[in-house]
């Protein structure tokens, strides 16, 4: 287009019809209006720095569970990928319903395996939530998935864990790295 025959526009600051002499011209011509714009175009980039460090005192503010919780979203979401392909640990279907990360052990029974992979498997909502993990028909399906020893192992005694904000943070970090090498891999 030729300069000049731009449609017109109205001023955000004055209110009166103006035709743009450029194309990304937001305002009029008076330099009035054009230092309101200015003025209003650095305020918001001081609102977005702080935004930004809000962001940033967020983080430093999260709490031990918060992390917990970001983790456990993380391992779960590969233990589902990675069992993408297989059906529901406890009743064996395959259904394009909702799929959950199931443990074996369950995290208030036995908080030392929340992250370990041979005790969670996908397992279909109805059996996770309704039929509180279906225990039974997990240990069988699991026993021969893994081995009876490993079965065993599992429902041995283990050693107490106490888990930090920085194991959170790299546990989380782990399993996004172990998920999107997963994907790749496709």
């Amino acid at each position: 287009m030729v300069s000049g025959s731009y449609r017109v526009k109205t001023c955000p600051y004055c209110q009166t019809e103006f035709k743009p002499k450029k194309f990304a011209q937001v305002c009029c011509h008076n330099y009035k209006c054009a230092l309101e714009h200015v003025r209003s175009k650095r305020q918001r980039a001081v609102e977005a720095a702080k935004r930004k460090s809000n962001r940033g005192a967020r983080v430093k503010l999260k709490t031990c569970s918060q992390w917990l919780r970001e983790a456990q979203s993380a391992f779960n979401a590969y233990i589902r990928y990675r069992d993408k392909s297989d059906g529901c640990i406890s009743c064996g279907r395959n259904h394009s319903g909702q799929y959950h990360a199931g443990h074996y052990r369950s995290i208030g029974a036995c908080p030392e395996l929340r992250f370990c992979e041979d005790n969670v498997h996908k397992q279909c909502a109805p059996c996770n939530n309704h039929l509180s993990g279906n225990a039974i028909d997990y240990r069988i399906r699991l026993a021969d998935k893994l081995g009876m020893e490993r079965v065993e192992w599992l429902e041995g005694k283990h050693e107490p864990k106490k888990y930090t904000i920085e194991y959170a943070k790299e546990i989380k970090k782990l399993y996004k790295q172990k998920l999107k090498l997963l994907k790749s891999e496709e």
